[in-house]
């Protein structure tokens, strides 16, 4: 990679909460050439493990998915937390 900008996988930089609470890419992101790695770095970052963790929450209490969806997509999210923190 090249010199990586400062809002490089900086979850609330590059994928921010939008007016009605919802999570969206802004414009000047969109243009970007490290656009794909650096939303996956933001997602792989302990911060981003939260979100993902929050949304499974979400859409358990709207009955999308079901316990053992539910159990496994957390169990993954753990192992990711461990993963990073041994970083």
């Amino acid at each position: 990679m090249t010199n990586q900008k400062k809002c490089f996988g900086v979850l609330d930089v590059v994928f921010p909460a939008g007016p009605g609470g919802m999570r969206e890419v802004p414009p000047g992101c969109t243009e970007c050439a490290e656009r794909v790695e650096c939303m996956r770095a933001a997602l792989g970052s302990d911060h981003g493990i939260r979100f993902r963790e929050e949304m499974i929450e979400r859409r358990e209490s709207a009955g999308m998915i079901g316990w053992l969806a539910r159990w496994s997509r957390k169990k993954e999210l753990s192992r990711l937390k461990c993963k990073e923190r041994k970083r």
